[in-house]
């Protein structure tokens, strides 16, 4: 974790001048979706010299077609998750569709049993199915499938190269040891368990929590991750 930004609800707090005021919220910070703030954190990121060739995220950030523009604009791969009547084009781009329905046309063949990563008990195993959409090569659909209960997932992928199923699978996975990250800093050094009402303390304490776990593995002799992009607190 090496980022982070306040999300402020535009009516209960941003439109607010008194409260506002009470908390010390500075003149020019104006109202920021979850996916822009997001994209700032990219960029910042990015402009900052650290390298990142993917950004995986859940359908909160998946949906919103600006941070998917902004993404391709830096020449960066993505695997964000969408929901499944999210619309897609086939046939070269000249037949829209519902993702749904694209994975109900798919013949057994389509599918491949790959693993997300490790988990708890083991390699997470999937079978899984892509698709061409748009006009290039480089762009896809894909879809998880849970082997036990059919459940589906999907998620819109691109990259500046082409790349084989399985990279994206793995992009794809990665999304979970982000979340585990979260969970570790919320239970050991209370990444959510500030009491503050104040701007520069509640920077403060997330700071600080976010510098905890970071310097706790690196005197563990670890291999931190560098990019844990997508997430806004």
């Amino acid at each position: 974790m090496i980022d982070r930004r306040l999300y402020l609800p535009e009516h209960s707090w941003c439109t607010d001048p008194e409260r506002r005021s009470a908390a010390g919220i500075p003149d020019d910070v104006e109202f920021a979706t979850k996916p822009r703030l997001a994209a700032e954190m990219i960029t910042a990121a990015l402009d900052a010299g650290i390298t990142a060739p993917w950004v995986t995220g859940d359908e909160a950030y998946g949906q919103d077609p600006q941070l998917r523009a902004a993404i391709e604009e830096r020449g960066v791969g993505y695997v964000l998750a969408v929901a499944c009547s999210t619309r897609v084009r086939i046939n070269q781009g000249r037949t829209p569709i519902r993702a749904d329905t694209v994975a109900g046309r798919l013949p057994a063949s389509a599918w491949q049993r790959h693993s997300a990563g490790a988990g708890a008990k083991g390699p997470r195993y999937y079978d899984w199915a892509w698709v061409h959409i748009g006009t290039d090569s480089h762009r896809h659909l894909l879809v998880r499938r849970n082997r036990s209960t059919g459940e589906l997932a999907f998620y819109l992928c691109w990259s500046p190269t082409e790349v084989p199923l399985s990279e994206l699978v793995r992009v794809a996975g990665v999304r979970w040891s982000i979340e585990e990250c979260f969970q570790a800093a919320k239970g050991q050094v209370g990444l959510d368990h500030y009491q503050v009402r104040n701007w520069t303390a509640w920077h403060r304490h997330i700071t600080l929590a976010m510098l905890a776990p970071a310097d706790d593995h690196r005197l563990a002799g670890g291999n931190a991750r560098p990019f844990e992009s997508g997430r806004s607190s």
